[in-house]
């Protein structure tokens, strides 16, 4: 490993080509949350690594160094809060100027999102699951899923900014939750309402999504509404776990570069905003969707149509980039 030259651009495709899969099935993975819902506490279970443990009456341990053997919780406590991953080695200058830096800011930030330090050398099977070419790298874990943010010694308020920005990415895609620290008894610290069970298919469907069974997690929701076709939050449930099925294995480059092509067809596009959705620039998928709707007609017209109703559906209709979307759409129609 050595020292990057350079220093790309942060990016926030939130279904990447890494796969913590391994990682995670170290330790049972928890249900994600329901759409809308904040989530609990992480419950503690063996080989859970030292973010939710800390000492009672004192606050959220926001900076750990974690192992190959306690990441496997980490990739479990991101479903319900932001994780980042500072990857470094004794040896490398830019770590020990960057390192700092982060620390610093994970103090400030306060529990909102968990700051986990590798040393990769000593811990070469997260090393090698993330694909670290050079160090420092720093890479976040939503929903088990990594977000490349950048490589090499950003300034603090680069920094900042992709920290506000990724947190921005986790708060899209339901990931609110903040470190946890329990009081004497073990339980969540006092000020955290505890959170109504959920609905037994929902909890299904969500155990399934854990899981990565998007088949099953589809199966629960389209039950909920059989019995229950008002039920908004399985609707919600099944439209996001539509876009992970369309997106799965999609490489977001290609996939957006097709789309950007001249006579691109429908499916690219819609591909391209899938990912857009995923990868929290609903503003992109939104357009996208748009612009194709005013240059198609017939079938294609109605597909890319309901397409983007669909996507109003999974961001949610109180959100308030949909209003002006739908004022798009309806300019685009008539």
């Amino acid at each position: 490993m050595s020292t990057p030259a350079s220093r790309p651009g942060p990016r926030m495709d939130l279904r990447g080509a890494v796969d913590l899969s391994s990682l995670a099935g170290r330790a049972q993975r928890p249900a994600a949350p329901a759409a809308g819902q904040r989530p609990p506490s992480a419950p503690a279970a063996d080989g859970d690594a030292p973010a939710a443990q800390a000492p009672a009456g004192e606050g959220p341990r926001v900076v750990v160094d974690v192992t190959d053997a306690e990441f496997g919780a980490l990739v479990q406590l991101s479903a319900q809060v932001p994780v980042v991953v500072d990857l470094w080695a004794t040896w490398c200058g830019p770590c020990k100027q960057l390192s700092p830096v982060l620390e610093r800011l994970a103090e400030e930030y306060a529990g909102a999102f968990l700051l986990a330090k590798v040393d990769v050398d000593a811990n070469q099977q997260i090393a090698a699951a993330f694909q670290v070419q050079s160090v420092p790298t720093v890479v976040a874990v939503l929903g088990g899923q990594p977000v490349p943010l950048f490589q090499g010694a950003y300034p603090e308020p680069q920094v900042r900014q992709v920290l506000d920005e990724m947190l921005r990415v986790a708060a899209q895609n339901g990931i609110t939750g903040r470190v946890p620290a329990p009081d004497a008894a073990g339980a969540p610290g006092e000020g955290e309402p505890e959170q109504p069970p959920l609905p037994p298919l929902h909890a299904e469907a969500e155990e399934a999504l854990a899981r990565d069974d998007l088949d099953g997690a589809a199966r629960a929701y389209e039950r909920a509404l059989a019995e229950q076709p008002a039920d908004a939050e399985a609707r919600t449930g099944l439209a996001r776990v539509g876009v992970l099925r369309r997106t799965l294995g999609a490489d977001p480059v290609a996939a957006r570069a097709a789309a950007d092509a001249p006579g691109a067809d429908v499916d690219a596009v819609v591909l391209a905003a899938d990912l857009d959705l995923l990868a929290g620039d609903v503003d992109s998928a939104f357009a996208r969707m748009v612009a194709l709707v005013r240059a198609t007609h017939g079938d294609d017209r109605d597909r890319a149509r309901t397409h983007l109703v669909d996507l109003f559906e999974v961001v949610g209709s109180d959100d308030e980039r949909v209003a002006p979307a739908r004022r798009a759409l309806a300019a685009a129609l008539y």
